[in-house]
């Protein structure tokens, strides 16, 4: 009986309950008041959202949390390439009430313009304003990660890996504002980028789409980053960045895209985790989730992930975007949910607001809506997700002024900032090696330029660029200057050869000046850009012996996006890591070559010797054996970068030697350059902390700046940092506690001098 009793009584509360949210989520009727308070501009946006949200019917309000592929909403409304058509539209905006549109890699207008993308987003964002009875505005998004890069016209940057070798925060901001205003004058509101994830091993895809292998250098580059693209902090945003993939999704266990993760807590929270903190400092308005699974668990079903790691402990408070149509692979891929409403259910209470579903818009609103009716989601976080979508709109303005203006256009994207665009690619450029080769005369008689990545565009952007694989085959290419035509335009009186084999650049080498060989990698993107073998190619490294046994100056030149095993580039007369270096790669890197812009980039990752190295990172913990198996041992170390000038640094100099924990640490160094030539100058800052009860690098980067010099020239520098920078995970082997600093004693190092300081 007692038992008995127990189940009524749970039955009824549960039912009371379940009345409760489908009454709090699923309202249809108007309020009292019918002063539309949405609809007013000068209301706050608070009182806005909440206004609109009680407005809203539950189906109103799934579709909110969806986002779907433009190709369903034109051609066949499925994946096909056309115009836009009512149906498809009709299905997808009126019938599903989809709340957001995206383009993925390659999908673009017709005419890849511009002015056909305003035209485009702007008849998607008139259909839907027309047709729901609300005059809720789509929300349009595109990966933008360098640049506004499906667009064919529009300028390319360096992707990241590239923005990274400058460790110059101020430059991706600068590039960041750039690729906002390009796309936000397209219609694109919602960038998924920047990438957060940190890069160690180089078998990965996407190594080149991160900023580096250190926390710190990725964290305070992608917040500069989010800085420049969404604006003000005051809610004048230019549109609502990315910071992505949350988190761990550069840590497959095998190198290859989307494979699980093995990640010990300590490391995911001490290493990985501390790269995002900064950009949900800077406001980022949207995370996007890792793909991939942490220690047996998919992330888009990691509520630890997603709510107690992203919300409680890191702050972030905008919204949460799945990728690539994650929540199905719940069921299809990682086999932890039985059917998708289940899986919807798992993603959306873990923390989901909003999934990208490229092809079933309805599927997923219905999941939502059913998942509420049934008592497996509850209306409350339903609320949740929506109100964070609709404050994202209003502080867009996409509520006030949904529309841009299409004849601009193609004056604000069309060749845009390719100055920024040539200084960029130059900055990042890292002179690994320089046996007096370099910098080459502009009155050179002669020059032999060859290799295969000499004289192509597509090699030289990347992935993510007009397609989501590079430029699609038979595509007009984006207007760009290979490093052939920078070498022709640097050096006009030279007579610059180009030789497409290795017996043509033997056979020209004879009475030329200097052999530039510029190497590269076929363009790809995500899992298809992963590789089992990162080093160069028999041929390329037959190519660099070739036009060494002439005798001639050799310069290799490395458009890749990640360090490759060099073999026999190891020992050429020069070697530069260009990166994928944009639409002014090739002015850029002639630059750098000729001597027009002394180097200054330096390895924002650490260089393998073998493709054994993997995973590689400097910040290694210390252990018992120090043999060359075990040891930090790589061809050219994270940081490393040559110049034409020279520089010292002083001892640092603290400001005071006691801090909190809650306090700051400012160290000040002179910097001076004792060459002959004008330069800048990375000051990165480390810290050592002698004694740790568990285990930390034995230097740990906390903080850079970079500095311009003139021949001569000295000057004072300061560079301060967060003690919170110095937190770690105490505790036994289960890492179970949350992170904490230290007290005790400290050493900055600065150059190889240090400084000591104590954490009270």
């Amino acid at each position: 009986m007692w038992h008995s009793r127990k189940r009524t009584l749970g039955g009824a509360l549960a039912a009371l309950a379940l009345v409760s949210t489908l009454a709090q989520a699923s309202s249809t009727a108007e309020p009292d008041d019918r002063r539309q308070v949405y609809l007013d501009a000068s209301a706050p946006t608070d009182r806005r959202v909440d206004d609109l949200l009680r407005r809203m019917t539950l189906e109103e309000k799934a579709g909110q949390m969806t986002q779907i592929r433009v190709g369903k909403l034109r051609g066949d409304c499925q994946w096909t390439n056309g115009p836009l058509r009512e149906d498809c539209m009709k299905a997808v905006l009126v019938d599903a009430k989809v709340g957001s549109i995206l383009s993925g890699g390659g999908d673009a207008p017709i005419t890849n313009t511009p002015r056909a993308w305003a035209e485009m987003t702007n008849a998607v964002q008139k259909y839907a304003l027309d047709n729901n009875r609300l005059k809720i505005p789509v929300l349009y998004g595109a990966d933008g990660v360098h640049g506004h890069n499906n667009v064919l016209t529009a300028t390319m940057f360096p992707h990241q890996i590239g923005v990274g070798a400058t460790w110059n925060p101020a430059l991706a901001e600068q590039v960041g504002a750039s690729t906002a205003k390009a796309m936000r004058a397209t219609g694109a509101f919602w960038n998924f980028a920047p990438v957060s994830d940190i890069a160690r091993d180089t078998r990965w895809g996407r190594y080149y789409e991160t900023y580096g292998e250190d926390p710190v250098l990725a964290g305070t580059l992608a917040a500069a980053n989010v800085r420049g693209q969404q604006g003000a902090p005051d809610g004048t945003a230019r549109l609502t960045a990315t910071a992505k993939h949350f988190a761990g999704y550069s840590e497959p266990a095998n190198g290859h895209d989307r494979v699980p993760a093995h990640l010990p807590v300590r490391y995911l929270q001490d290493t990985v985790l501390p790269a995002f903190q900064p950009q949900f400092d800077a406001g980022v308005g949207t995370v996007m989730i890792n793909s991939g699974a942490v220690n047996g668990v998919p992330v888009h079903a990691s509520k630890h992930m997603l709510t107690t790691q992203l919300r409680d402990r890191m702050g972030f408070r905008g919204v949460a975007v799945t990728d690539w149509e994650d929540i199905r692979y719940l069921v299809t891929r990682y086999r932890v949910a039985a059917d998708y409403p289940e899986a919807v259910a798992m993603a959306v209470n873990a923390g989901v607001d909003v999934a990208m579903e490229p092809s079933e818009a309805g599927e997923f609103t219905k999941g939502v809506v059913d998942g509420v009716r049934r008592g497996a989601i509850s209306g409350k976080r339903v609320d949740q997700a929506v109100r964070r979508v609709l404050k994202l709109k209003f502080d867009l303005g996409l509520f006030d002024k949904p529309f841009v203006d299409p004849a601009k256009a193609d004056a604000i994207v069309n060749g845009a900032d390719r100055d920024l665009a040539r200084r960029a690619a130059a900055e990042g450029a890292v002179l690994l090696r320089n046996e007096g080769v370099l910098p080459l005369s502009t009155g050179a008689r002669k020059l032999v330029v060859t290799g295969d990545t000499a004289d192509s565009v597509p090699r030289q952007l990347g992935g993510w660029t007009v397609g989501w694989q590079g430029v699609p085959n038979g595509s007009p290419l984006p207007p760009a200057t290979t490093v052939l035509q920078g070498v022709r335009a640097a050096a006009p009186t030279a007579d610059v050869v180009s030789a497409p084999t290795a017996a043509d650049a033997v056979a020209q080498a004879g009475d030329a000046d200097a052999v530039i060989v510029v190497l590269g990698e076929a363009p790809a993107a995500e899992g298809v850009a992963d590789t089992e073998n990162p080093a160069l190619t028999g041929e390329q490294q037959a190519l660099v012996d070739a036009v060494r046994g002439t005798g001639k100056p050799v310069v290799v030149v490395l458009l890749t996006g990640r360090p490759l095993v060099l073999g026999a580039a190891a020992d050429a007369g020069a070697l530069v890591a260009g990166w994928l270096p944009g639409s002014e790669g090739g002015h850029g890197i002639a630059d750098v070559l000729f001597g027009k812009v002394t180097p200054s980039g330096r390895l924002p990752v650490s260089w393998p010797k073998t493709v054994g190295d993997q995973p590689f990172s400097y910040d290694q913990l210390p252990g018992p054996n120090g043999g060359e198996s075990s040891s930090y041992d790589p061809a050219y170390p994270f940081g490393h970068g040559l110049s034409y000038t020279t520089f010292t640094t002083s001892a640092p100099r603290l400001k005071a030697t006691e801090v909190r924990r809650d306090g700051r640490v400012e160290v000040t160094v002179t910097a001076a350059n004792t060459g002959s030539r004008a330069g800048e100058l990375v000051v990165p800052v480390y810290v050592h902390q002698p004694v740790s009860k568990v285990l930390v690098p034995d230097q740990r980067l906390v903080g850079f700046t970079k500095v311009a010099l003139a021949a001569g020239e000295q000057r004072a520098v300061t560079v301060a940092f967060d003690v919170r920078r110095l937190a770690v995970t105490p505790g036994d082997v289960d890492a179970s506690g949350s992170r904490e600093v230290a007290t005790g004693r400290y050493e900055v190092v600065v150059g190889g001098a240090r400084a000591g300081f104590t954490v009270r």
